[in-house]
């Protein structure tokens, strides 16, 4: 049987894929470099949220496993690719 955790983990992951897809599809149709653009920065807000829905998902399937430190050094990493990522 599979994990509920990893379900919905894969889940999120193909949801995001399939918004990916048909951003590009509707790009393509849209013909404008500036729509385009539009559409494009718009996938900008789907991927972080993304990411962050399916870590946090992940952390609480395994926050009955981790010991605090251990939990406390995933944190630590997370946020430092949030860090890496945002900043400019």
């Amino acid at each position: 049987m599979l994990d509920k955790f990893v379900v919905s983990m894969a889940s999120l992951r193909v949801t995001s894929g399939t918004v990916e897809i048909i951003a590009a599809i509707i790009m393509l149709r849209l013909n404008q470099i500036d729509k385009a653009l539009i559409v494009n920065s718009s996938l900008a807000l789907v991927g972080p949220l993304i990411l962050i829905a399916t870590t946090t998902i992940g952390l609480v399937g395994l926050s009955d496993r981790l010991s605090l430190g251990k939990l406390a050094w995933v944190v630590a990493g997370v946020t430092c690719l949030f860090i890496g990522i945002l900043k400019k």
